[in-house]
């Protein structure tokens, strides 16, 4: 590995921060240092300036990840409760009862697909602007 030209007294580091990560953040961590020929230090220095000097585009990112994670989970809900809707209407009409609801469960269903879909078609757009 190339060595770095060494810093002026002015600009030397002098800091050194931690922070913990488990095997897989540290193997991820590890993969980009050695894709990019620097040190995990390096590494990891350069991406948190570069993330620190364009903290708008830094917090949109964070934000857009949110946003993903808190549909996701709102999806899986949604669906889980769809699931229990349909399991009951499945065993009621198995049973030779009248099911009443089933329009309703399988509306449900259609509203579902149409909200996964919705949300697929946004973040892919976004993606590919950003992208």
């Amino acid at each position: 590995m190339k060595q770095r030209e060494r810093l002026r007294d002015d600009d030397k580091r002098m800091h050194q921060p931690s922070c913990r990560m488990n095997d897989r953040e540290y193997r991820l961590l590890a993969d980009g240092a050695t894709a990019c020929g620097m040190s995990i230090a390096a590494f990891l220095a350069r991406a948190g300036l570069n993330a620190a000097r364009d903290l708008d585009r830094t917090a949109a990112e964070v934000a857009g990840e949110r946003e993903i994670v808190s549909e996701l989970f709102g999806l899986r809900r949604h669906l889980g409760q769809i699931g229990n809707n349909l399991n009951q209407v499945a065993t009621a009409a198995n049973s030779g009862a009248d099911v009443l609801h089933a329009t309703g469960v399988l509306d449900a269903v259609e509203r579902a697909a149409r909200r996964v879909d919705a949300f697929t078609q946004h973040y892919l757009s976004n993606e590919n602007r950003s992208g």
